[in-house]
């Protein structure tokens, strides 16, 4: 067994070879130490290297961790503007020799960027690499979902309405201690929700920099990954959550960019971000930004809530992460209520 999770060799090598189209001999499987939802292991084999990405066991909350809609809005997305991997089979949890529903898709060569910082990178190179994240942000919400195959994938219009209806369901329902903090931003968002204007896009989920593989050598996106929480929505919710980042402090395990030189380093701050992004969608000034960020803050510490509840209950993906997570969730809170006094 590779990880106590249920993954063999001896169960999936027969599955892979029905399954996937080419491939032959199966070597390896081995786990990716990173992601906190979906399992996600490397598969070595004769016919070359494939990604499998599983739910994970045991008792799951209300629509999370579906790995089918991760599928297939890849699957829709291929040989449009925006760079997915390849997908090759969808296995679902009643005919899965894992116990549960995983697919399959190609590995892709490339880099993966962990800090925001972008240390390992000269000053000169940092701005493309949040240039092509710019561009692939405004590229992913300019296709209709109609004309890929997305039609149905979610709920048209009261995105943030239905959202924050959402995530305060879900964070009450994994927390066991209530913060006040939390309380008060949901039932402020509530309160606050700004005039639904219509636009409907497909939106990512959990647009930020580590959810990307970017080209070996050029400042290219060549993979968005991670689309468990993707939907119809609106796309300032994804263009908020990326710029969350900016605000996050860098240092505690956070990742953010709060606190840093950005300037001396060479990273766009948040309004040249948000610029950019509007004239590639050729949009006039956003309103009521505060809201929008305040959502994203109070939205991912939600998300952070329920791995922290996994990682209490023994289903977490990388447990000890999961755990640590739990610190955050308050900062979260207290960031999200700091947005709202402050106006943004």
């Amino acid at each position: 067994m590779i990880d106590g999770l249920g993954i063999t060799q001896g169960n999936l090598a027969g599955w892979l070879g029905r399954h996937v189209a080419g491939f032959s001999g199966l070597r390896a499987i081995s786990k990716f130490a990173t992601g906190q939802s979906n399992p996600t292991y490397l598969i070595d084999a004769e016919s070359g290297r494939y990604v499998l990405r599983a739910k994970p066991p045991g008792v799951l909350l209300k629509s999370a961790h579906l790995v089918e809609r991760e599928y297939r809005v890849m699957e829709a997305l291929a040989g449009s503007d925006v760079a997915v991997p390849r997908v090759f089979c969808l296995c679902n949890d009643a005919d899965s020799p894992i116990g549960r529903a995983f697919f399959v898709m190609e590995f892709l060569e490339g880099r993966i960027f962990w800090d925001p910082a972008l240390p390992e990178l000269p000053s000169r190179d940092r701005a493309k690499i949040y240039d092509a994240m710019n561009a692939t942000l405004a590229a992913l919400h300019q296709v209709q979902p109609d004309a890929v195959g997305l039609a149905d994938f979610g709920k048209r219009g009261s995105y943030f309405s239905r959202q924050t209806e959402r995530w305060s369901e879900q964070y009450r329902a994994s927390a066991r201690v209530q913060l006040p903090d939390m309380v008060r931003v949901m039932d402020w968002l509530a309160a606050s929700m700004p005039e639904d204007d219509g636009q409907v896009a497909l939106v990512h989920g959990d647009f930020r920099l580590d959810n990307m593989i970017f080209g070996p050598e050029a400042p290219k996106v060549v993979g968005l990954l991670d689309w468990e929480l993707s939907t119809l929505g609106h796309p300032l919710a994804d263009l908020a959550y990326q710029c969350a980042q900016w605000r996050l402090p860098h240092d505690g395990g956070m990742r953010g960019l709060g606190g840093l030189d950005r300037k001396a380093l060479g990273i766009p701050d948040e309004a040249e971000y948000v610029a950019a992004y509007l004239r590639r969608r050729g949009l006039g000034p956003i309103e009521n930004w505060p809201f929008y960020l305040a959502f994203s803050l109070f939205r991912i510490a939600a998300i952070l809530q329920g791995v922290v509840r996994r990682a209490e209950d023994g289903n977490a993906s990388n447990p000890e992460t999961g755990r640590r997570y739990a610190g955050a969730i308050p900062l979260l809170a207290e960031m999200a209520a700091g947005v709202i006094e402050a106006g943004g």
